[in-house]
């Protein structure tokens, strides 16, 4: 039988974090290890309020699991399937595993989880760098921070989203990419959207409410900037009433539960005509590596939540350029950082 056992980790962010709807100054994920004769796999758990997630459930549903793995590391469809099936609320609880159990499969035939998945690591996009939402010249002091980096993503949702655009790009070159969190009406994005064009906005992230789609509609109509869904949807599920809603969706371990779901996710999106972005939640190099993994098939990345902690506790995906770097090391390929523990 395989053993399973994890550990709460707090982290500490660099710059208190701020979306329209939620800050923080730190966060408690789990990280999951997965043991089966000898070789040890590792997952990470980055549960959201947002989804009614925390550090308690995510461990309560690991307790559940523990003694039902069973004893075949390769079934990864069948231990996917049970956990949805018995707490599919628990998206980030069940991506643990799942990464954990890909970790095994990959270090028993020593291979790196790009191969096994028959994907070319030298086509990885280039990741965004998020700022959240501060006052003005906040913004504009970590843009500056952030140097040369070739994407921003700037969080938005109040009175003042135009002149947050405008700053940023009085003192950054990069690619703009912007996100309202669900936080306007669709008149409001619309006004909002045409006023950003002159700053080379890339494209808009969630501009309205998860189920407001007859306003997505509306919207899409009327603005030639990429539209790009978040909070509308969560699973493979959920992507075909988004059609004529908007030109995309983003897909996160966290909200999915794992990288089998998100790889149906990708096949349903590529069906549709759907672009499709790879995000995350706040997380360690553990679970961004994880999903970088799956980078080469999409189209955009937004793989940034390890850039946002003060001391990430492991060291995977790199970044170079903006471009994603995957690791050559069996499994997910991470390691635990000079000097910090790893240990579950």
């Amino acid at each position: 039988m395989m053993k399973l056992s994890y550990e709460i980790i707090s982290l500490r962010l660099k710059h208190t974090f701020r979306t329209a709807r939620e800050s923080s100054d730190s966060r408690q994920n789990v990280i999951c290890r997965v043991q089966h004769q000898g070789i040890e796999g590792w997952g990470e758990a980055a549960p959201s309020a947002f989804y009614g997630q925390d550090a308690r459930t995510v461990t309560r549903v690991l307790d559940s699991m523990a003694g039902k793995l069973g004893s075949d590391p390769f079934a990864l469809e069948a231990i996917s399937s049970e956990m949805a099936g018995h707490f599919p609320a628990e998206a980030a609880a069940r991506a643990a595993v799942d990464m954990a159990m890909h970790d095994i499969v990959g270090k028993i035939v020593d291979l790196p989880l790009y191969r096994i998945l028959g994907l070319d690591p030298g086509k990885t996009p280039q990741t965004s760098v998020t700022v959240g939402l501060d006052t003005i010249e906040s913004m504009q002091a970590k843009a500056r921070e952030l140097g040369d980096v070739p994407m921003l993503k700037i969080k938005l949702g109040t009175h003042r989203d135009v002149e947050i655009v405008e700053a940023i790009r009085q003192v950054s070159q990069a690619s703009i990419r912007v996100d309202a969190n669900a936080a306007w009406t669709a008149k409001e994005a619309l006004e909002k959207i045409s006023a950003m064009r002159e700053y080379n906005v890339e494209l808009v992230e969630q501009p309205l409410a998860a189920d407001d789609l007859e306003g997505l509609r509306w919207l899409k109509k009327r603005v030639d900037v990429p539209i790009i869904l978040d909070e509308s949807v969560r699973t493979a599920a959920d992507i075909p009433s988004l059609v004529g809603c908007a030109h995309g969706i983003n897909i996160k371990l966290m909200k999915c539960g794992g990288l089998r779901e998100a790889l149906r996710m990708i096949c349903v999106a590529r069906a549709l005509d759907f672009t499709v972005m790879l995000g995350c939640m706040v997380e360690t190099s553990l679970a961004i590596t994880a999903a970088a993994h799956l980078s080469p098939l999409v189209d955009y990345t937004d793989l940034d939540g390890h850039l946002l902690i003060e001391k990430d506790p492991y060291s995977g995906v790199g970044v170079v350029d903006g471009r994603l770097i995957l690791p050559e090391r069996p499994g997910i390929g991470v390691v635990a950082s000079s000097g910090m523990g790893a240990g579950v």
